[in-house]
């Protein structure tokens, strides 16, 4: 399937334990010995991995290209210039054991009192700041969030225990950002950047199962480029603060390389999928029975459900990788979901025009399904600027102000029913609509 030949693939199961010696034992019999490097050289190491410890601080992983790291040494990043005193040196074996120094091939782990894993980036170079090495490891690229949502408890008395519950999880995942954000309707929540849709998952459950937090997440979106009409360009990460569309020239969004592997028979619906989400074909071949594809997709288009969607379609058989390639110009608009004639920031998205109507009358639908009856009548709206798209009204309650007139004169019940009329306009006018909590989780689920 993914052009190996797979003749001698060691038999193993992770779940019960089975065949792992013999996957030990293949690692030292198939793989090569790690390349030999210059012990007298500058010290090269390229930092592999790195964890928080309540103790040690920050424990970096390294695998030694050249010369030697011991005790004592001052290195320094190179890819950020920070400087830190090696306080030890040491491998797991898997125990954590000391050692007095690490020479060319070796894996082990120095630290350094290095307080945040944000400063260790994974595949930098380590160096010695006195005879630093005259050339970098290549392909070193910081990490950088490419996925953006908001993340608000259900309960606004577990705000803090969000806060220390993002700081907890940043310690050890240097990848994972988050600054703190206000939403009208949400109240206070955390705006988190994730390297993509898997890592968006991942930190979610963990905040849900190891912190016993229950959280609302807003629709995930993009990072987008704009390009300003004072000649400036900004980059837009959440949809509510995009500026008036009278100051942006143009509109760039991340595109991806995607590869899709899928038995043959569930061809047809995953083009079509990917169609309709704008994709571009780059690529189609068949390896046996099964079709990999290659596609241009728009990340915005794959952020909210296309993964769903995919498994859905191939009943689970089709696998789905991507990476980012580059940003392009698109025609995209600011959609606004009003209730009430008040716009909800937190349901403000970036949609292309052609799909804004449809994404739009579906929203107007499930919020008319989930916001409960009030004694007026609440007009939902998905608006583009000052031009509604999509509507649905909910129906007010209704009470019988003539039930108390039996018989007499018909005037006596319109006028009645006038008063009634009159009153509630005037609440549809003052009155506030409390859309519950679970309408926005509904609402926001991004397989729906």
């Amino acid at each position: 399937v993914i052009g190996i030949d797979a003749s001698n693939a060691v038999l193993i199961s992770a779940k019960t334990g089975l065949g792992i010696p013999d996957v030990l034992e293949a690692i030292v019999n198939d793989l090569p010995p790690p390349r030999e490097g210059d012990i007298a050289a500058p010290l090269k190491a390229m930092l592999v991995d790195s964890w928080y410890d309540a103790y040690l601080g920050v424990i970096v992983l390294v695998r030694i290209i050249d010369g030697v790291l011991k005790k004592g040494q001052t290195i320094r990043m190179m890819g950020t210039g920070a400087k830190y005193l090696v306080e030890r040196t040491g491998v797991f074996t898997p125990a954590r054991i000391n050692v007095d120094e690490l020479g060319p091939g070796e894996f082990g782990f120095f630290t350094g009192s290095i307080k945040e894993v944000a400063d260790t980036r994974v595949g930098d170079t380590i160096t010695e700041d006195r005879r630093a090495t005259a050339r970098a490891l290549p392909g070193f690229k910081p990490a950088q969030p490419v996925v953006f949502c908001g993340l608000f408890p259900v309960d606004a008395a577990d705000f803090e225990d969000l806060r220390a519950a993002v700081g907890k999880l940043r310690l050890n995942d240097a990848s994972f950002s988050y600054e703190m954000e206000t939403s009208a309707a949400l109240g206070f929540g955390y705006r988190c950047g994730f390297l993509g849709l898997l890592h968006l998952e991942i930190i979610q459950e963990r905040l849900e199962r190891e912190f016993n937090l229950d959280l609302i997440a807003t629709a995930p979106s993009v990072v987008y480029r704009l390009a300003l009409n004072d000649g400036t360009v900004k980059e837009l990460h959440n949809p509510a603060d995009m500026p008036d569309v009278v100051k942006i020239q143009a509109i760039e969004e991340p595109w991806i390389r995607a590869t899709i592997l899928t038995p043959d028979e569930y061809l047809g619906g995953i083009l079509k999928l990917c169609q309709d989400r704008r994709g571009v074909q780059a690529d189609l071949s068949y390896v046996g029975k099964r079709a990999m594809l290659t596609y241009d997709l728009p990340l915005n288009e794959v952020v909210f459900d296309f993964y769903d969607r995919l498994k859905s379609i191939s009943k689970g058989y089709a696998s789905f990788d991507y990476h980012l390639t580059d940003y392009r110009e698109g025609d995209l608009v600011k959609m606004s979901i009003l209730v009430n004639e008040e716009p909800v920031d937190a349901l403000s998205m970036l949609v292309h025009r052609t799909a804004a109507e449809k994404r739009g009358r579906q929203m107007c639908e499930k919020l008319k399904e989930l916001i409960p009856h009030h004694l007026f009548k609440i007009p939902i709206q998905a608006a583009i600027g000052g031009k509604v798209i999509a509507r649905e009204t909910i129906s007010a309650l209704r009470k019988d102000v003539t039930a108390k007139c039996y018989g007499g004169d018909v005037s006596r019940k319109r006028k009645l029913l006038d008063k009634q009329k009159e009153g509630k306009k005037r609440m549809r006018q003052f009155g506030k609509v409390d859309i519950p909590q679970e309408a926005f989780i509904q609402a926001l689920k991004m397989g729906d």
